[in-house]
């Protein structure tokens, strides 16, 4: 793989604050010409530096209130590639993770309340053929969220 560079660090380092900033103002901070800020982007996307693009969502302002981590113990560990298809189906289940410790799994979800929460774990997750148990781990407070130092 190729290595980043200098130049590329500044650029994800300006771009990774505001994906939205103009080319232009990215090439004025870095120096450099707005064509050289595209190619540089460009290949970081072809070498997976740079995954995905798009707007972030805060779910509280879509109602949903409750951020949740759900540790989930499997009957077996190899029936993760099965389990995994079934949560996707829940649209509320964010995030999952195929982990060691007493977890097989660690899936991060948004629930409206409590209630809805509850169903979420007991009418849907626990339902899930192989899954043995969950624990359930509410974030009163999300404290920092940011990008791997650059």
């Amino acid at each position: 793989m190729e290595k980043i560079d200098n130049l590329d660090r500044q650029i994800l380092s300006i771009i990774m604050h505001n994906a939205r900033i103009p080319s232009k103002d990215v090439a004025a901070e870095c120096g450099v010409s707005r064509a050289a800020i595209h190619q540089r982007i460009q290949r970081m996307i072809d070498m997976n530096v740079i995954v995905g693009s798009g707007y972030h969502i805060n779910p509280k302002a879509l109602g949903y209130k409750t951020c949740t981590y759900i540790g989930i113990r499997l009957e077996k560990g190899s029936l993760y590639k099965n389990v995994v298809p079934e949560l996707e189906k829940i649209p509320e289940v964010v995030e999952c993770h195929f982990t060691t410790g007493p977890y097989t799994m660690l899936c991060k979800l948004y629930a409206k309340d409590n209630e809805h929460l509850m169903d979420l774990v007991n009418g849907k997750i626990q339902e899930i053929k192989g899954v043995a148990a969950t624990e359930t781990l509410i974030s009163l407070e999300q404290s920092m969220n940011r990008e791997i130092p650059i």
